[in-house]
């Protein structure tokens, strides 16, 4: 049995479903923002010191429960979303309901879901939830890919004004772009012309990330499932490909050298897959832009006509047979 934590209708996570039921093997989504209002998340510690007398149910998107120790694999895409039930109540109660008790209700929910899967769970995770916490800091990841033998971009992360001109002053044009981001709208990368035109309280406010400009034309995104990768060349010359897609988008087959390189950045992440940015100077340097440890892929699907979602689920399939745990729907 495969596991797949996510939020509702994910589209990623229902056509995976799809593609590995349609091999015979069972596949159950656990919505992370589905617990409120679902009767059926259980876990009752007793039992042996073993821990094998230790009884456990979560609830499925489909209404079911399933034990997450018979489970071979869980892909940990994503893990955090308010509850649905509670965002509802709250929109329709208004006051009524305060926000300690909406906060309260998500953070119980949550931490009851990640607990049990931490106890109940022995399988194989895609990817563990530390790791993927850790390799999402983009400071880190970009520390570790410059370890690892990639070029990365000249970076600064500050929130002095003073820094930021001396940063432009020592490498030429910059661009400029939040350190971790927040929930809604997407804040793309801008270029930063003349920081001396913009107050000093606004850099003051919070940290940005500062990089030099990498030219060309090539963007690379880079899909890594185990030992397998799948790629696509983007070709713009907007700073920010992703509010455009009406550009060239074709397969890029991925060099040896560079897949290698790849891999042990995964490694020393503790990623056994990720989603990475990539783009190559007008020379055909891979610069390291950085990696989503469960970034989209799905969207390249179309536009390049490659079989991405069944390539992943091959990768699930094959993970799962040789990993522990009791293997019954």
């Amino acid at each position: 049995m495969i596991l797949a934590l996510s939020f509702h209708d994910d589209l990623h996570a229902v056509g995976v479903q799809q593609a590995v039921r349609a091999r015979g093997e069972p596949f159950h989504i656990l919505e992370c923002d589905g617990v409120s209002g679902r009767p059926g998340l259980t876990w009752h510690l007793s039992g042996t010191p073993d821990g094998s007398g230790i009884p456990a149910a979560l609830p499925t998107s489909e209404g079911r429960t399933v034990p997450p120790a018979q489970a071979k694999l869980l892909w940990w895409r994503r893990a955090r979303a308010p509850q649905q039930l509670t965002m509802a109540a709250a929109e329709s109660e208004g006051a009524a309901i305060s926000a300690q008790q909406i906060s309260l209700v998500n953070n119980d929910c949550n931490g009851a879901l990640r607990g049990i899967l931490a106890a109940s769970f022995h399988g194989e995770w895609i990817s563990p939830p530390e790791a993927t916490d850790r390799a999402s800091d983009k400071v880190y990841q970009l520390w570790v890919a410059r370890q690892a033998g990639f070029r990365v971009p000249r970076t600064l992360i500050t929130q002095s004004r003073g820094e930021v001109v001396d940063f432009i002053n020592e490498v030429g044009r910059v661009i400029v772009k939040p350190v971790v981001g927040a929930p809604g709208p997407s804040l793309y990368t801008r270029w930063i012309e003349d920081p001396q035109t913009l107050p000093a309280e606004s850099f003051a406010m919070c940290p940005a990330t500062y990089q030099e400009y990498i030219p060309g034309r090539h963007h690379i995104r880079l899909n890594c499932f185990g030992e397998r990768m799948f790629a696509a060349l983007i070709e713009t010359e907007e700073l920010d490909w992703r509010p455009d897609l009406n550009v060239p988008i074709t397969r890029w087959p991925v060099p040896e050298d560079l897949a290698r390189l790849v891999r042990t950045v995964l490694d020393r992440l503790g990623l056994p897959m990720g989603v990475i940015d990539i783009k190559l100077t007008p020379e055909g340097e891979p610069v390291w832009l950085e990696v989503n440890p469960q970034g989209q892929f799905l969207f390249l699907e179309p536009l390049t006509g490659e079989p991405l979602t069944e390539h992943f689920a091959d990768y699930l399939i094959t993970t799962a047979a040789t990993a522990g745990g009791d293997h019954r729907s």
